[in-house]
């Protein structure tokens, strides 16, 4: 895995014992698990065609990957919408 600088810092910090991490509370960890929750679920449901070739391809690389395909292409959008994916061209 590559990390950043600032995460090697964090890294080597925690692994060389000059962090002291403290434990959370329990209303802490309520917190932290619902905020999770939240940003995680998942509440619209769409309807897309798309070219049967397009959708083996996604199927394949879905297979590759170990995760299904409506993950995969749930994920896609995300990066998008986030700018993680950019267009060759662009």
């Amino acid at each position: 895995m590559k990390y950043d600088q600032e995460e090697k810092e964090l890294l080597d910090a925690y692994e060389s014992g000059q962090m002291d991490p403290i434990k959370p509370s329990e209303k802490e960890l309520a917190a932290i698990k619902a905020a999770a929750e939240t940003t995680f679920k998942k509440d619209k449901r769409i309807t897309i065609r798309l070219y049967d070739h397009d959708l083996k391809g996604i199927q394949r690389k879905a297979l590759q990957l170990g995760v299904p395909y409506q993950t995969l292409i749930s994920s896609l959008i995300h990066r998008y919408v986030e700018g993680d994916l950019v267009s060759r061209n662009g």
